[in-house]
């Protein structure tokens, strides 16, 4: 298991140093000069090159980039250029309210996934199948925005049964954390759980499928353990992989969900830092998720060789 864990974290090593290069690339993409995009068109020769020397946009690239890694390796992601606070003390307070976000719609998304691809995998073909696979066709076609619009409009403004600004940390009161949890989740998650549907209903029906299924029955083994013992611990690979991907959509959607329920969290940021041209943010916000999405596949993969000894390193 060790060694599993290994070989997948030399694996994640290049694509972070590749990344990260790309990150620190991102003031060069940008036509012109980052100085001269801050401020705006008004700005005369001068003051761009007086806010390049403030910022250290002048000095050679070589050793901008060495002093951009040795922050890196300090946890050091630079300073805003609009506020003057460090990139990474801003970041460290909103990903309390993503990773809930995330954390929410990850439950939604799984319980209701499985849900509906258990209903329809068990039984392929049957009225209810064809329910579930209805349902998964119009969740998977709906915006995740959408859905949060109408769930606020009709349960925060018609019925008030949430505040419309839901996002409350989990230290000033779980209750109310929990509560303002519930339909910025459902909104995100319902997306994510069509996918998980798909994938669980196309595993379990080739598992049930499968010629040990009739050695089964022939022993007598019930229906329910069939399902749930055997088909479903064999179906496993499959529906991790298809929640791995879910993740990574669902934390490009929790952006569009940050804006529509007011959540103070990472996406919100990166989104006023874009419009504001705050291109050390930006960088930090584009370092910061791909992290997290290379973590989760990481943990997939060592999950992978917990479930299936096929795929651990010989």
């Amino acid at each position: 298991m060790f060694k599993l864990i290994l070989s997948r974290l030399v694996l994640a090593v290049p694509q972070l140093i590749l990344l990260s290069l790309f990150v620190f690339l991102l003031t060069y993409l940008v036509p012109g000069s980052p100085a001269a995009a801050v401020l705006g068109a008004a700005a005369n020769p001068e003051s761009i090159a007086r806010l390049e020397a403030q910022l250290g946009l002048d000095r050679p690239f070589w050793e901008r980039l060495a002093d951009y890694y040795g922050g890196l390796l300090q946890g050091d992601l630079g300073t805003s250029f609009s506020s003057g606070r460090p990139v990474a003390e801003l970041f460290a307070e909103r990903i309390p309210a993503t990773m809930s976000l995330m954390l929410g719609g990850l439950i939604v998304a799984v319980l209701l996934g499985l849900a509906l691809g258990l209903i329809g995998g068990t039984k392929p073909g049957s009225i209810r199948d064809r329910i579930a696979t209805a349902i998964t066709s119009f969740t998977m076609s709906v915006p995740e925005f959408w859905v949060g619009i109408v769930l606020m409009l009709v349960f925060a403004v018609q019925l008030r049964l949430v505040p419309v600004i839901a996002y409350v940390p989990i230290g000033a009161d779980p209750a109310a954390w929990a509560r303002g949890l519930i339909l910025p989740s459902i909104a995100l998650g319902i997306a994510g759980a069509a996918l998980i549907a798909r994938q669980t209903r196309t595993a379990m029906a080739e598992t049930l499928s499968a010629r040990y299924v009739n050695t089964l029955v022939a022993a007598g083994v019930s229906r329910p353990r069939m399902i749930f013992h055997y088909g479903f611990k064999n179906a496993l690979v499959p529906i991790l992989a298809s929640t791995g991907i879910t993740v990574s959509i669902m934390l490009g959607a929790s952006f569009a969900i940050e804006k529509v329920f007011a959540f103070p969290g990472i996406g919100s940021l990166i989104i006023r830092s874009v419009t504001a041209k705050d291109f050390a943010v930006i960088q930090g916000g584009v370092l910061l998720v791909a992290t997290i999405v290379i973590a989760v596949n990481l943990i997939l993969d060592i999950s992978y060789g917990l479930i299936d000894p096929k795929s651990r390193p010989q």
